[in-house]
């Protein structure tokens, strides 16, 4: 038991560095808990910075695949543009080149004709010009001196 008392004593006489050794403990303790959470933090750092990175890498593969879908489609109506004829400047010259058959040169309007059709369309678009009230038979309908197209 004297050995008891002894560690006792020597407790008492020294409580301070009982107390220091304590509080050393605790220290390494929590120096060990804070490096493993920092630790812990940057790694979910690097894995929230590999996500960004990942979800970069997908937004610009979705806007590359938008990009080229985008340049196929317009690659696409541009060869489907070019492809068309030019209508009007194809009947352009259609009606050119029919013209000078000899069917086409009787059934082209010379000017006097097409200022005939024109005075002829104005008396349709204002019936109360006319003279005759509608409904009288006193002239004839007039016979029709152009000749038909070939073929028809």
């Amino acid at each position: 038991m004297s050995g008891a008392l002894a560690a006792l004593a020597l407790i008492r006489k020294h409580w301070q560095l009982a107390l220091i050794a304590f509080l050393a403990g605790l220290c390494l303790v929590y120096r060990g808990e804070r490096d493993a959470a920092r630790q812990a933090h940057s790694n979910e750092q690097i894995e929230r910075k590999a996500d960004h990175d990942r979800a970069d890498r997908d937004r610009a593969d979705q806007e590359r695949g938008f990009a080229q879908r985008q340049a196929n489609g317009i690659s696409i109506f541009a060869d489907k543009l070019a492809a068309r004829e030019p209508i009007i400047v194809h009947s352009t010259n259609t009606v050119r080149e029919y013209a000078q058959t000899d069917a086409g040169r009787a059934r082209c309007l010379g000017a006097d004709r097409v200022r005939g059709l024109d005075a002829y369309l104005s008396a349709l678009a204002n019936p109360n010009t006319d003279s005759a009230p509608a409904g009288s038979r006193t002239e004839a309908v007039p016979a029709d001196t152009d000749p038909a197209p070939a073929g028809r």
